[in-house]
């Protein structure tokens, strides 16, 4: 991103940067693939199975970090903003079929504070919680998911290729030297790259200048032709410059290759005089609720609970509806992690009586009018009453919740994430058989999702399908590409159907193991075995 943006990416981009340098170093010759785009560099150094191999390792790192987060609420969230940006991208002829085929497109939740989004190679992308906290509004938010997804659909990593190929094998030795000092201690990183590194690192970074330009002006076309209002661009270049200052430690000043935030702000002012205006719009409830669940799950630490219920406890007359209901929801997530559990009852309460008198309500779908029913405020509302009636261990009341109308057919993801636990411990339960066939569907269309996985292993052990579940648990750590983990899962599971008297369908499942097996072997072989650079 800008000036602005860069002190909040450092850590990501260092990660980022010396990754990229170390497979130009070590990796494969690939093919040449041409991409029609312009002169910032020819996309030639690294093609899209390359690019992807390449994400798939640092997204690997990623998975295993203290701070990766799994929240199905927050996820679901982001992945809502995000649909209408990728169809948007694809409609533009921004986004090809064969992009959209080959790379991740996943999103990874980070815990930390820091105002930050990044990029990854193969179609990652990384949201730190502090993002989504300091937003304003689902547009502000969606404005740099856009851009993020225009630096993967303009394959500005690739392009980029071109010049750290010159890179000497010294100076990609002391980039990953200081990469991973950066992680813990941006002080010794600096020590590390100094001198002739960090005029090279600047002048490998020349690219991202125009690169940063043309992710503004093809994310700026992807945002609005998704439905979303343009001005939440400049609310959020504002709002990361006002970030930048409490980020920024001082290190890496030599990084900060990105044109200043005030050119880039002009700019999207500029596009929107273009457009119809459109009325200001009202204070978003729905993100000040995930902006709070956001604050709340990167900060709780016991002051910070306190905090939270301090401000919830100690309404503001200054607070409109949607501010006073972010503190409310806050509260009621610090009151669960302290276990008191009649104030979080009292605080659900009053949140439910907020939104039921600042919340237009559409009672034929039962859900609060909004931009996206799927951002419902409503919907929120009861996925925050079924958690707290988990914590409680009434889970037929989280189930109720859950599901106001009875047993439903398909279940959006939070919601089936959250049945799912609340049937596990209830054994026996009418609605334990429609949870795993939803877990089950779920996992096949979406089999990069590992939660899920995780949860259908624990369905299948309570109903005595141990193979099935260890099947289940090795394809959680395949999602989070811990193949060493999913080999071992695969080798129990290997054994138990050896050991034991398998049933009818049983068969079919241990074939499956076996099959799976020899591909995460023959995937492990390929990580393992040396590149032509190493022989």
């Amino acid at each position: 991103m800008n000036e602005a943006l860069s002190a909040l990416k450092h850590e990501y981009r260092q990660r980022f940067i010396s990754c990229l340098l170390l497979a130009a170093l070590v990796s494969a010759p690939v093919h040449a693939q041409t991409v029609g785009l312009p002169g910032l560099g020819d996309g030639e150094s690294i093609s899209l199975g390359a690019e992807r191999q390449l994400g798939d390792r640092i997204a690997r790192e990623l998975y295993r970090d203290p701070d990766y987060i799994e929240d199905p609420v927050l996820d679901e969230y982001i992945q809502l903003l995000w649909a209408p940006l990728v169809r948007a991208a694809a409609a533009r002829g921004e986004l090809s079929a064969e992009l959209q085929e080959r790379f991740a497109w996943r999103i990874l939740l980070g815990r930390d504070r820091s105002v930050n989004a990044f990029a990854l190679p193969g179609g990652y992308l990384g949201v730190h919680l502090g993002l989504i906290s300091v937003v304003g509004s689902h547009d502000e938010l969606a404005s740099v998911l856009a851009h993020e997804l225009s630096h993967v659909s303009q394959r500005h990593i690739a392009r980029g290729m071109s010049e750290q190929s010159r890179m000497t094998p010294w100076l990609v030795g002391a980039m990953i030297l200081g990469a991973l000092a950066a992680s813990k201690s941006p002080q010794s990183a600096q020590a590390l790259i100094v001198g002739g590194q960090a005029a090279a690192v600047q002048s490998q970074l020349s690219y991202s200048r125009d690169m940063e330009r043309e992710a503004d002006r093809v994310g700026y076309g992807i945002l609005v032709d998704a439905g979303y209002d343009p001005r939440g661009f400049v609310g959020m270049f504002g709002k990361l410059q006002q970030a930048a200052g409490l980020n920024d430690n001082g290190a890496f000043p030599y990084l900060r290759s990105h044109p200043l935030t005030s050119e880039r702000m002009a700019d999207m002012q500029a596009r929107q005089q273009l457009n119809t205006p459109a009325a200001v719009p009202a204070a978003d409830m729905a993100q000040a609720l995930m902006s709070a669940r956001a604050r709340v799950l990167s900060q709780n630490t016991p002051d910070a609970l306190k905090a939270w219920t301090q401000e919830a406890e100690q309404p503001s007359s200054q607070d409109g509806p949607a501010q006073r209901a972010g503190k409310l929801y806050a509260g009621i997530l610090a009151y669960l992690q302290q276990r008191n559990m009649p104030a979080a009852e009292r605080g659900l309460q009053q949140l439910r009586e907020l939104v039921s008198k600042s919340v237009p309500i559409n009672v034929s779908a039962d859900k609060a009018v909004d931009a996206n029913s799927g951002l419902s405020v409503a919907r929120w509302l009861r996925l925050l009453s079924a958690e707290v009636a988990m914590k409680q261990d009434r889970f037929e009341a989280a189930l109720q919740h859950l599901m106001p109308g009875g047993v439903v057919s398909d279940l959006a993801r939070p919601e089936l994430m959250a049945a799912a636990q609340a049937v596990q411990r209830l054994p026996g339960h009418a609605m334990l058989a429609e949870i795993t066939r939803q877990l089950r569907q779920r996992v096949f269309v979406a089999p990069h999702d590992a939660q899920a996985w995780n949860l259908l292993a624990g369905l299948l052990a309570v109903q005595g399908q141990a193979l099935a579940g260890l099947r289940a648990e090795a394809e959680a750590q395949v999602a989070r590409l811990d193949w060493e983990g999913a080999l071992d899962r695969f080798r129990a599971a290997q054994d138990l159907a050896k050991r034991s008297r398998l049933q009818a369908g049983e068969y079919i499942e241990a074939s499956i193991v076996d099959t799976r097996l020899r591909e995460v072997q023959a995937h492990l072989r390929a990580l393992q075995r040396p590149s032509p650079s190493q022989r």
